[in-house]
């Protein structure tokens, strides 16, 4: 696979825009003239076109003015007229590859012949892209949850879920980033709002902050046998979260267990658990579980801390079990990972089933004693007034600074003039700090930041065919191959115009590609192309494959994730999607697969002991999103085959 050709194509290595199909002749990258619409070549000569004979011969009696199956009608059909049948021909050359037409039991020509149409259809495509360029309509883009929550953290250095303040992305062939189908709505917009306010406010603190509760839940198929990345060392199970204390204060944890069927804590029989709170790794409580409380308990399985105090900021915090022991369990029964999914699995004497957390609320902040200094707060305030003189200069410093980041381009006057009015008003209630928060929450709620504005040149017509400017070429690039806001080398790249380069697109294209960040291809791009977000709504039945629990299913999603950027970085051949001999796993997903040798959380490059199993085929994820929850499905599999892999509808 070709590591940045995929990249050039799709981020427009050509830069060109359009609205329409008419106008002056754009200007490629090289200084090329790229030729008119007005002036297209032929196609094909309809005389002796192969299509022609074969559509007249086989197509025909089921694709004609009567009969129109599947809603297509190629009576008349001529490739000379090709240019006016773009979509149609584009439909027949993906069914013709896919081997589905002429379909099963209708006569069908010779194989060479079928090839040779289909050939003859997309030289005839590419004849007509060469020279009347259609490059199509984009007149903005909206940040998507996953975008939007990486333009935060590009821009303050801090992860948030906007999950709890935008509504789900709409998707277009499994795609959340379709501009097509990102209609602007009340609901929407109110939601970016929202984020907006909230998101200002975890940036720079809040000393008015009132008190409320974040709840982190964990799953029941979730094993909680071994330490959960983030947690202490010599801890188990729990959970590790990255958590924003608003203002410095008092906050109050409050630890509930998972209960068993008649209501007692589950892992009962195993005795006496202790829990450890840490933040940032530094212990800060350690409670002792009742093992013989109940839901039945005015209580019930609530356990709380006292109240400890924190800074405020985006800090870790992980609660999780105090591990007992190590090694294998010597037992009556196979203790199996998830022990969860089925309440009734495994929990009497001689069977070691622990404890297991169901949920965490982090309560507060109460007794405020004010904002401490934070990493995204140096961030923002770059320079700090002294004098009530310095407020302005220093404001008005600090918004074009954002501003131009956050806009992915340089800020323009009227741009920070405008902030300023903002900034003004929070200024006259709370000072220089509530009027750079809201300034930011303006920042953070402008259309130039939500949606991805592409400019028309002036002397363009709106039915006009135009180059892509530089910065817009560079929020392109960038949010293909990253997923994220153009870095500083690409923007000044794009404002120098060496952006406009076939060869400095090159270079850029190849930089991003050897940055972590690139990995963006494979956990969005690949992740939606195959469909692996469909992994979170199989539940395989709990009595049939007691041993499958999230902890797999999250290795199965990364071995694919995994497997997509080793292609992709490695520049491997796209065929290998298919047959390649080799697979990523850490010793959870090698103990499902039978693979010997592979210890801890880790995940490493190994080769399949047999020919079972190769390439994306072979993968778990892929054969579990497959199925049902209670068996294989060869119908589901061949329509994830034909769909995703084919490209057929």
């Amino acid at each position: 696979m070709s590591k940045y050709a995929i990249i050039l194509l799709v981020a427009g290595a050509a830069g060109i825009a359009t609205s329409g199909i008419t106008g002056p002749p754009p200007q490629d990258l090289r200084g090329g003239v790229i030729a008119s619409s007005a002036h297209p070549l032929p196609a094909a000569s309809g005389a002796d076109a192969v299509s022609n004979e074969v559509v007249a011969e086989y197509c025909v009696r089921c694709h004609s003015e009567r009969r129109q199956v599947g809603g297509l009608v190629l009576e008349g059909f001529d490739i000379a007229e090709a240019e006016q049948r773009r979509p149609t021909i584009e439909k027949m050359i993906r069914k013709l590859r896919a081997g589905m037409m002429p379909p099963n039991g209708q006569p069908r020509p010779e194989p060479e012949v079928i090839g040779a149409m289909a050939t003859e259809l997309e030289d005839a495509m590419d004849e007509i892209a060469a020279h009347s360029p259609d490059p199509g309509r984009r007149t903005f883009q909206r940040l998507n949850r996953a975008e939007y929550a990486r333009a935060v953290k590009d821009l303050l250095g801090i992860d948030v879920d906007v999950n709890a303040f935008l509504p789900l992305d709409t998707k277009s062939a499994n795609f959340d980033n379709i501009a097509d189908v990102q209609m602007p709505s009340t609901t929407v917009m109110e939601g970016y709002l929202r984020a907006a306010g909230q998101i200002s406010r975890m940036a720079l603190g809040d000393p008015d902050a009132e008190v409320a509760s974040t709840i982190y839940r964990i799953p029941r198929v979730q094993s909680q046998k071994e330490r959960v990345e983030g947690a202490p060392i010599g801890t188990r199970g729990g959970l590790s979260v990255m958590h924003n204390f608003p203002a410095d204060g008092k906050y109050v944890f409050h630890i509930m267990p998972y209960a068993a069927v008649e209501g007692e804590v589950f892992g009962r029989t195993f005795g006496t658990e202790q829990m450890e709170v840490s933040i940032d790794g530094t212990r800060v409580a350690l409670l002792e579980i009742d093992r013989w409380m109940s839901e039945s308990e005015p209580s019930g399985l609530n356990i709380r801390t006292d109240s400890i105090y924190v800074t405020a900021g985006q800090k870790r915090v992980s609660v999780a079990f105090i591990r007992q022991f190590e090694g294998v369990v010597d037992d009556l029964i196979r203790p199996i990972d998830h022990t969860l999914a089925d309440g009734q699995i495994g929990i009497g004497l001689g069977v070691t089933t622990q404890q297991h957390l169901q949920r965490v609320t982090i309560l507060g902040p109460y007794d405020i004693t004010g904002v401490s200094e934070t990493p995204a707060r140096r961030t923002v305030f770059t320079c700090r007034p002294t004098m009530p003189e310095e407020e302005l200069p220093c404001a008005r410093g600090i918004i074009t600074r954002l501003a131009t980041r956050a806009y992915r381009r340089p800020a323009l006057d009227s741009d920070v003039d405008g902030l300023l009015a903002f900034y003004e008003q929070g200024a006259a209630s709370g000072g220089f700090e509530k009027g750079i928060r809201t300034a930011l929450q303006a920042i953070l709620a402008s259309p130039h930041f939500i949606f991805r504005l592409e400019g028309r040149p002036a002397d363009v017509t709106a039915e006009g065919i135009y180059p892509v400017d530089n910065m817009d070429l560079a929020s392109r690039l960038s949010f293909f191959v990253w997923g994220s806001p153009p870095d500083d080398p690409l923007l000044e790249a794009a404002r120098s115009g060496a952006l406009s380069s076939l060869e400095e697109l090159d270079r850029q294209a190849r930089r991003m590609l050897a940055d972590p960040r690139a990995e963006a291809l494979a956990t969005r791009f690949a992740s939606q192309w195959l469909r692996l977000q469909d992994l979170d709504l199989i539940h395989p039945d709990a009595l049939t494959f007691p041993y499958f629990d999230q902890t797999l299913a999250d290795a199965m999603l990364r071995e694919t994730e995994l497997f997509f950027d080793y292609l992709v970085q490695e520049d491997r051949p796209v065929l290998e999607l298919l047959t390649a001999d080799y697979t990523f796993v850490n010793e959870r997903l090698a103990r499902h697969y039978g693979i010997t040798g592979v210890l801890g959380p880790g995940f490493r490059r190994v080769d399949y002991p047999t020919a079972r199993r190769r390439g994306l085929l072979g993968h778990g994820s892929i054969l579990t999103l497959t199925s049902h929850p209670d068996r294989t499905s060869p119908v589901l599999r061949g329509k994830w085959v034909m769909e995703v892999l084919l490209g057929s509808e």
